[in-house]
Formats: C-alpha cells, structure tokens, sequence
C-alpha cells in the first residue's frame, strides 16, 4: 500500500498528471444541480482539492476533505484560508469511521492499488449515511497488470461488477470532460442499498 511519505513524495516532486489545476468540469456540472447545502459531504484523497474549493464558495459549509498526503491539503488550506481546519482530515482513509450523504470521487479510486478496490467499496458504502450517494468519476483507460504507480486505469464492466453493492442512477461516459481527458471518464452517482 502506498502510504503518506510515497505520497508526498509525488507533490513534492510536482508529479501529479491527474491534478488539473481547477475543478473538474463534470463535477462542477454535477455540484451546479445540488439544492440542499446542508448535506454532510466527503471528499477521500482529496489531493489539492479544487472541488471542495468549489462547494465551499458555493456555501456547503458541511464540507470534509482527507488526504493520506500533507503537502496537498495545506495547498488546499493556503488557498481557502477560512475553511475550518477541523474539516481537513490527515489520515489514511481506511482509517476514518464517521457517516456521510455524499460522496465525492475524483481521481482517489484510481491512486489506489487496484487490490485494494473491493475494500474501498465495502468502505464507502460503511461511510454512507443510509440514504446516501457516492458521486464522481473513474478513468477508463486500460489498467495495465504491470504498473506499479498511480493512477491506475479499469473497465466498464469491472466497475460495474465492483459497485454491484450500490443502486447504479447514473453510470455513463462523460460527456463534459476536460479535454485531455474526454473518453476516458465515467460519471456516476450510486446510491445506497
């Protein structure tokens, strides 16, 4: 498992592809839509965290980002000075136990070693309130046997066999990607069974 100092290594080092310096347009779309800013929202290896940026300038004030990496959530605390720092989790997110309504993924199941996804299925659904969705995106790019460093790619059919567990609402290629990555996006929203 990669743990922290793998991690920070990659910011140190400014070696983070999948971080486009803004928040992604399908989630932006997807954040757009969302009525009621009194949702508890979660954000798992949150990184630089554009999107909890986003939402909290929208006035989602009950917002929690994690990261396994310090140097990118104290990016993230330096650029949005007023978000409280008891919402910024340092912690590895296998680690962490409270309930949440959403969900936000974007780029951390694909950080992730892909023998660790069935447990980080079984790990979001735990962290979900009972009525609660997991929402964002999944690279499809082919998932090579041999890599040994993120992120890391996948199928249709394999994330549909892993989220089994969840009721699929919407599981479709990304119509509004960033164009570097357009085509290989999924955008999802999966609720709890």
């Amino acid at each position: 498992m990669h743990n922290s100092k793998f991690w920070d290594n990659y910011w140190q080092n400014n070696h983070t592809p999948w971080d486009m310096g803004h928040i992604s347009p399908p989630l932006k779309a997807y954040f757009d839509q969302l009525t009621n800013q009194e949702i508890k929202i979660f954000i798992p290896g949150a990184g630089n965290s554009w999107e909890a940026e986003y939402l909290w300038k929208a006035g989602f004030s009950n917002l929690y980002i994690a990261d396994i990496a310090y140097i990118p959530l104290q990016n993230f605390l330096n650029r949005v000075k007023d978000f409280p720092q008891n919402n910024v989790i340092h912690k590895d997110f296998f680690e962490i136990s409270d309930t949440f309504d959403l969900i936000i993924e974007q780029t951390f199941f694909c950080s992730l070693l892909p023998s660790q996804r069935l447990k980080y299925v079984k790990h979001i659904k735990n962290l979900l309130s009972p009525s609660g969705r997991v929402a964002g995106l999944l690279f499809t790019f082919p998932l090579n046997p041999v890599q040994k460093n993120p992120p890391f790619g996948g199928s249709i059919s394999e994330y549909r066999e892993l989220f089994a567990p969840f009721k699929f609402k919407t599981f479709e290629t990304a119509y509004n990607s960033h164009p570097a990555r357009q085509g290989n996006e999924i955008f999802f929203i999966l609720e709890k069974e």
